[in-house]
């Protein structure tokens, strides 16, 4: 039986669940451009090699696809090769495994943004071009929804000018927003965290709070960080703590250092010279590849918001 990819990799697997593909093979010796050739397709994939050999991937339709092509591949040039369905494996308990996937997306991220963030990359040039393929594809195998992904594409929209045209609400009536549900990506980070704080505490207090990869599996609700036009999120140089501040014109002067703070910790920029909220940022990073739920992640990260609002006199 294989498991729908949602059911997979959006809850810790139940007894019924076969939650993990298994890859074991072998080539002869004196296939060794083969085995460099199979080894590309595992990177490709964005396996997790085990220390005691066999590579994983979560259990989905189209990663078995992948590992029985490669399969049937292996056999054709001579070795050996097994897909076999695992429930657990002792020594890697599910925690472990999410977490290690998740580092090895995590180090993907960083490269990609240490790219963006020192390369001179122009909009519409062969250079974005690529970076954003290269996106994307880090994207198809960051299957535990890691927290730096939201990041990465700010950068990359920034670059392309696609950073979104916000709706004035300054001048709105606020009860337009009252009562209402604001969706955002899965894995919460420090911008994300610190808007929902705003929205609660400064423009509805009734706010609920959704999570989706397309604001339009959550209708009528108010898309904010997801890069989605007639929501809100970053806007030229601003996070979306701060396009949100600015919106709806709260002049609190204790809101106006925690943007700043927000803004330095999501965009890394030492624009403010801001520092307290680098560790706060961590810390969710840390929640989340634990697999933290994305609601337990908004709650604890609202609260530590809260905490450091408390704290500035």
């Amino acid at each position: 039986m294989v498991v729908p990819a949602k059911q997979a990799l959006g809850k810790a697997p139940s007894k019924h669940d076969v939650p993990w593909l298994l890859l074991m093979f072998s080539l002869p010796a004196k296939q060794a451009s083969r085995r460099v050739e199979v080894w590309r397709k595992l990177k490709q994939y964005g396996v997790l090699a085990l220390p005691s050999s066999g590579y994983l991937l979560p259990n989905t339709a189209t990663n078995q696809e992948h590992f029985e092509w490669l399969a049937a591949a292996i056999r054709k040039y001579k070795g050996n090769a097994s897909v076999v369905k695992v429930n657990d494996i002792d020594d890697q308990p599910v925690a472990l495994l999410r977490q290690r996937f998740r580092e090895a997306r995590s180090r993907d991220y960083q490269e990609l943004q240490r790219e963006l963030r020192t390369k001179s990359v122009k909009a519409n040039s062969a250079d974005l071009v690529r970076l954003r393929r290269r996106f994307q594809h880090i994207v198809n195998i960051d299957f535990f929804n890691n927290p730096l992904r939201s990041r990465v594409e700010s950068l990359l929209n920034n670059v392309d000018g696609l950073a979104q045209t916000i709706p004035s609400a300054a001048g709105k009536k606020r009860k337009e927003y009252l009562n209402r549900t604001w969706v955002t990506r899965p894995r919460p980070g420090i911008d994300r965290v610190s808007s929902a704080w705003l929205i609660r505490k400064f423009i509805d207090a009734r706010a609920r709070f959704a999570f989706a990869d397309d604001p339009r599996k959550v209708p009528n609700a108010v898309p904010f960080d997801m890069f989605q036009a007639g929501g809100f999120g970053h806007r030229g140089e601003d996070c979306t703590f701060e396009t949100l501040r600015k919106e709806f014109a709260i002049r609190d002067s204790k809101v106006a250092v925690i943007a700043q703070t927000i803004h330095d910790a999501d965009l890394e920029d030492e624009k403010y010279g801001r520092s307290e909220g680098i560790g706060l940022d961590r810390v969710l990073i840390g929640w989340a590849q634990e697999g933290t739920a994305d609601e337990e992640l908004l709650r604890r990260g609202m609260e530590m918001i809260e905490g450091l609002y408390q704290a500035i006199t």
